[in-house]
C-alpha cells in the first residue's frame, strides 16, 4: 500500500512510517508531497500526517496516536513511545521528559541536506532504539 504525507519531515512524519513498517504494513512504500497538495483529492493511497486527515492530529494527539488508535496497536511499549513522539511533535499538556531530545535529534537529521527517504533509513534505527528502552522501562513496572 502507498501511505502518504507531507515531505520535509521531522518528528511524527518518520515516526509514523516506522510504526506502519514494523506494525501495520511491512510492505508500505512512502510518498512525500509538497505542502500545498489538495489532500482531499489523493485516492491513491492512505494519507497520514495532513491537515483535515484520519491519521492525523486530532486535540493533543499526533498522527502517531492515531495510527496507534486506528489500527488497535495496545502494546504498552508502544503507548509509551507515543507519549514520546507526542512531546517531541506538539506541547503536550503531560509532557515526557525524552521527547526534547527526540525533537532535537530529529531538526538535526532534517538539517543534513538528506531526501526524506534517505532520512526514513537512517532515523529508523533511532525509533528502533527507542522501542527497545520503551519495552525495557515497561518491564521494570
Amino acid at each position: 500500500m502507498k501511505w502518504i504525507t507531507r515531505e520535509k519531515i521531522k518528528v511524527d512524519r518518520v515516526a509514523c512510517p516506522w510504526l506502519i513498517k514494523h506494525f501495520v504494513d511491512p510492505e508500505a512504500e512512502f510518498v512525500f508531497l509538497p505542502h500545498a497538495t489538495d489532500w482531499s483529492k489523493i485516492d491513491n493511497g492512505i494519507v497520514f500526517d495532513v491537515p483535515n486527515c484520519e491519521l492525523g492530529h486530532h486535540g493533543e494527539d499526533v498522527s502517531f496516536d492515531s495510527i496507534l488508535k486506528k489500527y488497535n496497536l495496545t502494546d504498552s511499549a508502544l503507548l509509551l513511545l507515543g507519549k514520546v513522539v507526542r512531546t517531541a511533535d506538539s506541547r503536550p499538556s503531560n509532557p515526557h521528559p525524552a521527547g526534547e531530545g527526540l525533537r532535537w535529534v530529529a531538526h538535526g537529521f532534517a538539517r543534513l541536506g538528506l531526501s526524506d527517504h534517505e532520512i526514513l533509513e537512517r532515523e529508523f534505527v533511532v525509533y528502533d532504539a527507542l522501542y527497545a528502552e520503551c519495552k525495557k522501562r515497561i518491564a521494570r513496572k
